[in-house]
């Protein structure tokens, strides 16, 4: 027989009355199954049968879906559904004499998901802040027996029941560091092991997360604000603390240009160091850029540098080394808008705490003077001072003057009237000054006898009397007398 389309359902009022008004002598329908559980699209066999015997009894079958009559008898009629698509309740009906009767079977429709997806993740999560998994589920029945779940790797992280169609399942995840390049996931469990079949599950696409974190977000950028013509400078850019270090782009720029430099990516650490030749090309400011890229975060810090030409001064003396009575120029001059002091002393400490300034600061300074023996060793320093954006700088010179003179034998260099008791220790001091050092021999007037210099362990009565001391160089000599006298100690004195 051809497959045909349902009629319209009977109405409500007419299956009430059919299910509480049997047909005549206690006729009544039945149908077989009374429940079937198939999957959606399937078929299945519907029996009708009455307990009705009138010749002209009326049977049939009530239903949305395609039916086919197969097979029938006198109170009895076979059909087979087909490509059922959803839960139904078919109903069998019979015309009884004047009476109507129906009676009707629970078809309950599986299906698996359709779609079963999660959404995808951002491209970069910060650490600290929640995270929202949504995994969309379109289709699969029946919904009671239909649950999804949430997974962090084979972490579970949430399970819940699916109750609506299509039907979003969402999850807050807080993300931490563990989490990057963490794989998450869902899945539906559609549970028909009570009807006897299985645990069928759906797979989605697997996300990765990737997390980063920026706990400090001021970049310390390490170089000096002064840059001097002629210097190699080294510029250091580094950030502590961010995660994951590995995946930071870290890079230099001194006026727009990219600067060649090394990096290092270590745990929680990221640094650039690069090298630069100053010279007199570069413009006299430059802004020095340094950025740092990680996720979606860009971290950047500027500083302005300042290119300056300061040369050390020039020291000058006419001679370095000179006669007693010569004349010595002084000169101490400074180029490119320095300043200069000059300074003088006679101790080989810096002019900081010894020496006089001769003149205020000016370019250029310059003196004459009369070398005399006090300016053997004299020390000229010339101190040269710039200002730059605000800050001075400072360079020096230093030279030493030589004064060649004579031997000079002063009371001061030799005492010249010693008394010493006899036996006893002493130390005799006679030191001439002069450039060349001088030599020195003291004997005793009367027979020549040396006079020890240095130390005498025991004064002997013998040492008595005057000696004549003469210093000698290729300046000249000098003589002078001394006299020593011991005093005789006295047994049992």
């Amino acid at each position: 027989m051809a497959s045909t389309r349902a009629r319209p359902m009977l109405p409500l009022l007419l299956v009430l009355v059919a299910v509480v008004i049997p047909g005549p002598v206690g006729a009544q329908v039945s149908i077989h199954p009374t429940e079937a559980f198939l999957p959606r699209g399937g078929s299945v066999q519907v029996n009708c049968s009455s307990s009705c015997e009138d010749e002209n009894l009326g049977l049939g079958l009530e239903t949305n879906w395609m039916k086919d009559e197969l097979s029938s008898g006198h109170n009895w009629k076979l059909f087979k559904l087909s490509d059922i698509g959803e839960d139904s309740r078919p109903l069998c009906f019979e015309n009884c004499g004047t009476t109507q009767s129906s009676a009707s079977a629970t078809i309950t429709v599986y299906s698996f998901p359709e779609r079963v997806e999660l959404d995808p993740l951002p491209a970069w999560q910060q650490v600290g802040k929640n995270l929202i998994l949504r995994c969309l589920v379109e289709g699969g029945a029946p919904r009671t027996q239909l649950s999804v779940v949430l997974l962090r790797g084979n972490e579970t992280l949430s399970r819940q029941a699916v109750d609506g169609d299509p039907k979003e399942i969402t999850f807050t995840v807080l993300a931490s560091r563990g989490d990057h390049g963490a794989n998450f996931s869902c899945f539906t469990e559609l549970d028909l092991r009570p009807q006897g079949l299985s645990l069928f599950k759906n797979v989605s696409e697997v996300r990765q997360l990737r997390t980063f974190d920026l706990p400090t977000r001021v970049l310390k950028l390490d170089t000096p604000d002064l840059l001097e013509v002629g210097t190699q400078q080294k510029f250091l850019c580094s950030l502590e603390g961010l995660f994951p270090a590995s995946e930071a782009q870290i890079y230099l720029e001194m006026g727009g240009q990219m600067l060649t430099l090394e990096s290092t990516n270590s745990r929680d650490f990221v640094s650039a160091t690069a090298s630069v030749e100053v010279t007199e090309k570069l413009d006299r400011t430059l802004q020095l850029r340094c950025v740092l890229e990680l996720a979606d975060q860009t971290l950047e810090m500027e500083k302005t540098l300042r290119i300056y030409n300061f040369s050390a001064p020039i020291l000058t003396l006419s001679q370095p080394e000179v006669s007693e009575g010569d004349q010595v120029t002084v000169k101490c001059e400074a180029h490119g808008g320095a300043q200069v002091v000059l300074l003088n002393s006679t101790s080989p400490r810096p002019p900081t705490s010894q020496g006089t300034s001769p003149r205020p600061p000016t370019s250029q300074i310059q003196f004459t003077l009369n070398a005399s023996p006090e300016d053997h060793k004299r020390r000229f320093f010339c101190s040269a001072a710039l200002e730059v954006d605000g800050k001075s700088l400072f360079k020096n010179q230093t030279l030493e003057l030589h004064v060649l003179y004579g031997p000079h034998l002063d009371k001061k260099d030799c005492l010249g009237n010693w008394t010493w008791q006899e036996g006893s220790q002493q130390t005799l001091t006679c030191q001439p000054q002069g450039n060349p050092a001088p030599n020195l021999t003291c004997s005793r007037k009367a027979d020549g006898v040396p006079l020890p210099i240095g130390m005498v362990k025991s004064v002997k009565r013998e040492m008595n009397g005057t000696y004549k001391c003469r210093a000698f160089s290729s300046r000249g000599s000098i003589t002078r007398d001394v006299h020593l006298t011991t005093m005789i100690r006295i047994p049992g004195s």
